[in-house]
């Protein structure tokens, strides 16, 4: 068993976006995109995680592990730290936590993020990028970062708060946040011992529950700027993208 893993939460029940997972770019399923991208950046053990069982079946058609969990998480650190738990027995001493709805996602942003985690100088490492225009900046379905510092490329700061809409900005560096975490071992325990927090709901954020329990999350600058896929919209939007 490998040190360091990857664990793709991912479900079909999204709720702007049913089967979100299985929609088609260039003919492959989202989700197929995003795992290969994860084994391309050859940084550990790559599996699913999914109580879905199409899910399960087309990852083991690429010869891929997949892991049925429990239907009922509140989120998907809960649904990663079930596969970190009970099938892979808290051995690993980093865990990435991949969004599988980031088709376009590079293996050297995922690459650059492992080998931070592994460095162990936050419990919670993550990534962002340069809003491209205003627009993109006030989609609400789009998470903002701030930082204490100005980020350059490959190199990390300390997170300050993350929000969606603008009344939350506080003061700081804003980045467009992309939904990929590194935990260390001993923070992924203490994270989900820890409550839910009542900003953590209202803005519908994991990463808060952290900031409120001062967790250190940092924060590495990746020029590329992944898009997630949230709405049918986006869906259209990155199968253009994507065009070969």
């Amino acid at each position: 068993m490998t040190d360091n893993v990857i664990i793709i939460p991912t479900r079909l029940e999204a709720t702007r976006l049913p089967n979100k997972p299985l929609k088609k770019i260039n003919n492959k399923e989202m989700i197929l995109h995003v795992y290969e991208a994860a084994k391309n950046a050859n940084v550990g053990e790559v599996i699913i995680a999914s109580p879905n069982e199409q899910i399960n079946d087309l990852i083991a058609s690429v010869k891929g592990i997949s892991v049925k969990t429990n239907s009922n998480h509140q989120t998907g650190t809960d649904r990663i730290f079930e596969v970190f738990d009970k099938f892979l027995k808290r051995e690993p001493q980093t865990i990435i936590n991949l969004q599988g709805d980031m088709p376009n996602i590079k293996p050297e942003s995922i690459k650059l993020l492992s080998n931070y985690i592994k460095k162990q100088l936050c419990d919670i490492a993550t990534l962002g990028s340069k809003f491209q225009d205003n627009q993109e900046m006030q989609n609400i379905n789009n998470v903002k970062v701030v930082t204490k510092k100005v980020l350059s490329n490959n190199q990390f700061d300390e997170a300050v708060d993350f929000f969606r809409t603008e009344e939350n900005v506080k003061k700081g560096h804003i980045y467009h946040h992309i939904g990929i975490y590194g935990f260390t071992k001993e923070a992924l325990l203490r994270y989900v011992s820890l409550k839910r927090t009542k900003k953590e709901l209202n803005r519908n954020l994991e990463q808060l529950r952290a900031l409120e329990n001062n967790m250190k999350i940092h924060v590495g600058y990746t020029s590329s700027s992944p898009l997630s896929v949230d709405t049918e919209k986006d869906l259209q939007d990155i199968q253009e993208l994507m065009k070969i």
